[in-house]
């Protein structure tokens, strides 16, 4: 038994319309839902990923206007890599610079091309060439054959290494390579499957806008999560009860190297409650919070999405 990769990344964020405006129209992601967060319902929770956020392809934020920086470092996930065509590496360096993005260099690694940079709040992310089974936003901003094709992955800087990867076993990944400081689970599946281990030694980092808040790993439905909560507590660990978050079920639980990891249902997906033409160009609530609505969009800022003819 194993994961299926990742579900999602789930990360904080500052000011919530910078994050529509880089995601969508620098990125090229398209905005799949904007709801609330369900625990802190005073902010947006906005998932951008493929044309209907294929389990795979979700980066999603609390965009708490005002957030205090954080800072990427040990006991966190530091990074988040999206995967584009080798023939693409050239197209992005282009675009990121005329974005006025800063890029590094792009650096061969695992023998892959890597295109690092940061979003607005500083979170590290970059750009993976390889494949992958996902079909990516054909009308955003960015042309077709070029465009983010989902997660590559994630880099882990956990407090111990060593436990952080017996907890990746258990969740069914392998470990595949090592390359200087830096070592390589892969799980089974044709999309968003490695997870990279930083094991040297930095700074603790400091929650806050433009660092990851947890990582989710993808199961099937609701049966084979209750097997891996079993699995998970029987291996020593506190795994919370299942969360209805709408588009997916969640448990949680804190790996003893100190990242929030969830394991998140496929199912029912964000076109539950809008169609796909209609995605995310709505606040959608969830039935426990319309009573509430005005209240809500009364505190939340106002959001524009810049259409795709006016990003080109």
């Amino acid at each position: 038994m194993h994961t299926h990769g990742l579900h999602h990344v789930t990360a904080v964020a500052s000011d919530p319309q910078r994050n529509v405006d880089f995601y969508t129209e620098v990125l090229g992601l398209r905005l799949v839902k904007q709801t609330v967060n369900f625990d802190e319902t005073s902010t947006y929770h906005l998932y951008y990923g493929n044309e209907t956020g294929t389990p795979g392809t979700v980066l999603t934020f609390f965009p708490f206007e005002g957030a205090h920086q954080g800072r990427p470092g040990k006991g966190q996930a530091t990074a988040t890599g999206f995967v584009i065509p080798e023939s693409a590496v050239d197209y992005w360096v282009d675009r990121l610079t005329t974005h006025d993005v800063a890029v590094d260099e792009p650096i061969e690694r695992f023998d892959e091309t890597v295109v690092r940079f940061e979003d607005p709040d500083g979170q590290p992310l970059e750009l993976v060439t390889g494949e992958t089974d996902v079909e990516p936003w054909a009308d955003g901003p960015v042309p077709v054959d070029d465009a983010i094709r989902g997660f590559h992955g994630v880099t882990l800087e956990p407090l111990d290494s060593e436990v952080t990867g017996t907890v990746l076993e258990t969740l069914g990944y392998e470990q595949v390579r090592t390359e200087a400081n830096r070592v390589r689970y892969r799980v089974p599946g044709e999309r968003a499957s490695v997870v990279d281990l930083r094991t040297d030694g930095g700074e603790r980092g400091q929650p806050g806008a433009g660092t990851v808040h947890h990582v989710a790993f993808r199961t099937p439905n609701d049966e084979t999560q209750d097997t891996w909560r079993e699995r998970l507590s029987d291996a020593g660990l506190f795994v919370t009860p299942q969360k209805d978050r709408q588009y997916f079920r969640s448990i949680y639980f804190r790996e003893p190297g100190g990242v929030l990891f969830e394991i998140a249902t496929d199912g029912p997906g964000f076109t539950r409650d809008e169609s796909v033409p209609a995605l995310g160009t709505n606040l959608k609530l969830p039935p426990w919070l319309e009573s509430d609505r005005e209240r809500l969009e009364e505190r939340l800022p106002e959001l524009e999405q810049t259409t795709v003819s006016e990003a080109n």
